[in-house]
Parts: structure tokens; sequence; C-alpha cells
């Protein structure tokens, strides 16, 4: 199988039996109903440094772990195991996961609640907010992402997500640089100019709704 309608099938044989894990939900490897969850451990030690203890961690250009939707942490890990997402660090972390692992990693990912970034030290900017505003209905990307950019399944959460981040995703994504699960984002910025695609950044980073539970 080649192209990305391989790779969504490839990634969808790994998901089947995955499932979003919830606070009754018997722990991924081998573990007890009702006993610690080893994946929330193997987290703490393998990514709390980056993503931080909670899912929220403070360096540049790293996503926010907290809130995020199980099936689509595991189409991540899936995608950077198997060379098809280039980040180094990531990798190198994800390259020894076993399937068990992708799934395991992701469901604990799917139980971190939201954690709001902290506020900014002056208000967003009301005509760039109010412009971002515009782009995301003009683009459609309310109805993937939600009115509440909050996502689901498979698509992220990227309301409250820190811009840096949201800025090198979109233009990874124009430039053909980012892989998805399926050719959908490429498509919806293809048409977008970079600095439209740097207010949405804003405009997604600095949206504030009530936070869903994960695994919407």
């Amino acid at each position: 199988m080649k192209g990305r309608a391989g790779l969504a099938l490839l990634t969808a044989t790994l998901l089947i039996s995955a499932s979003p894990a919830g606070p009754q939900s018997k722990p991924r490897g081998g573990g007890k109903a009702g006993a610690p969850n080893p994946y929330a451990q193997r987290f703490a030690t393998l990514c709390a440094t980056c993503h931080g203890a909670n899912g929220r961690g403070e360096i540049p250009g790293t996503p926010a772990l907290a809130g995020q939707h199980s099936f689509y942490a595991i189409t991540q890990l899936f995608l950077f195991r198997e060379g098809r997402r280039s980040n180094e660090a990531m990798t190198a972390v994800a390259k020894p996961m076993s399937d068990a692992d992708l799934r395991g990693f992701s469901d604990f990912i799917g139980t971190l609640p939201p954690v709001p970034a902290p506020p900014p030290a002056t208000p967003p900017d009301a005509a760039r907010m109010k412009k971002g505003a515009e782009l995301a209905r003009q683009h459609k990307c309310l109805i993937c992402h939600g009115a509440d950019l909050a996502g689901g399944q498979q698509v992220p959460r990227i309301g409250d997500q820190p811009e840096d981040y949201l800025q090198m995703t979109l233009r990874g994504f124009k430039s053909g640089q980012r892989v998805g699960y399926t050719m959908a984002m490429g498509q919806a910025v293809s048409q977008v100019t970079p600095e439209e695609l740097d207010t949405l950044a804003y405009y997604a980073a600095n949206f504030r709704a009530n936070p869903a539970a994960p695994g919407k």
C-alpha cells in the first residue's frame, strides 16, 4: 500500500482494537481493573519532561496533550514510529513502542483533562480574534474541529494550544512537510495565505471555551 490512503488503512487497522480509556477501564499492558495504570508512570518518566506532568508543558513548539483525544494521539504516535512524521525526539520515543504501547499511551493521554494556558500578559487583540473567527468559518475549520475547537476522535483539540506550535503545524501542512491521517488538512490550507495561517494560529491559541471532557 502506498500513499496516504494506505497510511489511513494501516493506522485504522492498528486502531480497531483501541478504545478510549475511562476511569473504570481495564489498564493496558495486563494490569488488573482498579490497579494503577502502568502507562501513567511511563508517561511521567518518558513524556512529562517535554509535555508536562499534567499534559501541558512549557517548552516552545511543544503541543499540549491535556484534553487531547486518544484516537488522535495513537495516530500521531503511529506516524512517528513509522517515520512518517519528522521529529527526532518523538521518533526516538515512538520507535521502540509496540502496538500495545501505542494503545496504552494514547488511552492514558485520553484521560488527561484539559489544562488552560496561563492568562496572557495582555488581552488578545479583538480585531485579530474577529478576523481569525471569520477565517475559521470561511475555511470550514469548525466543521471538523467544532465550534469549541475541541475536536473529537481523530481530529485534534486545537483551542488553547500554544501559538508557536499551531503556526508550525499549519505551515507544515501547507508545505506538505507535515502528513496527516488523511489529506484533509493539506487540502484545507492549500489556498490560505501564510499571513492568514498565522492569524488562525493566533485565534485558536487564544480561544477560550468551556473545556469538554477528553475522548469527546
